[in-house]
């Protein structure tokens, strides 16, 4: 049944009320401000390891020794408190082995360093080896793998011939190289953001 009353400025602003969706998507450009500061932040940092690449390869040396360090521990607790399983023993050897580096890295950063590299170059050279012996049964793109485990030898030949400036700087430019390429590309995206286009859009 219809009601016969008049429609008064209650009912119309209860029946025109708009809700609100919490599942709504952000609307285009919100945070680019955020993303903007990421970005310059990153170039900042990727600057600075530039200017200062031992000091950049010292801090990332003392990182990857504290994960050492953190998975040694991990890794040594499971064997000890985990039962039933055949894998203790490696576990705690892991373990060991793990926290030992880690330790190194983080007391003695500049030992660790020569340590990193030394293992790149070796890394670097069996890989160069492999690629040249692969790309020989090649029948198509020959060249090309022989040519890329070329490269990869010469790289090893010059870690080795540059030690100790290699260690001690090396890693340093390859990380500010991936914070500059990474602020970069934070900046590019904030400012395509701001013009209401999505963040870090792929293609469709």
């Amino acid at each position: 049944m219809t009601d016969p009353r008049p429609a008064t400025a209650d009912r119309v602003i209860f029946t025109d009320r708009t809700t609100f969706d919490p599942l709504a998507a952000t609307p285009a450009g919100a945070g680019w401000g955020w993303i903007l500061g990421y970005g310059i932040l990153s170039v900042v940092l990727g600057l600075a390891a530039f200017a200062w690449p031992f000091a950049a390869t010292l801090a990332a040396t003392l990182v990857i020794g504290g994960f050492f360090i953190a998975a040694g521990l991990v890794s040594i607790t499971a064997g000890l408190v985990g039962k039933g399983h055949e894998g203790r023993g490696y576990a705690i050897g892991f373990g060991i082995l793990s926290l030992v580096i880690g330790l190194v890295m983080a007391f003695e950063p500049v030992a660790g360093a020569l340590s990193l590299m030394l293992m790149v170059a070796v890394w670097l050279g069996i890989r160069g080896v492999l690629e040249i012996a692969l790309g020989a049964r090649f029948r198509r793109g020959r060249g090309l793998m022989i040519a890329l485990g070329i490269v990869n030898i010469l790289l090893a030949i010059y870690v080795l011939a540059t030690l100790p400036w290699a260690a001690l700087t090396l890693p340093g430019f390859i990380l500010g190289i991936s914070f500059l390429l990474g602020g970069i590309t934070s900046i590019v995206s904030a400012l395509h953001h701001r013009t209401g286009a999505p963040a870090f859009a792929v293609a469709g």
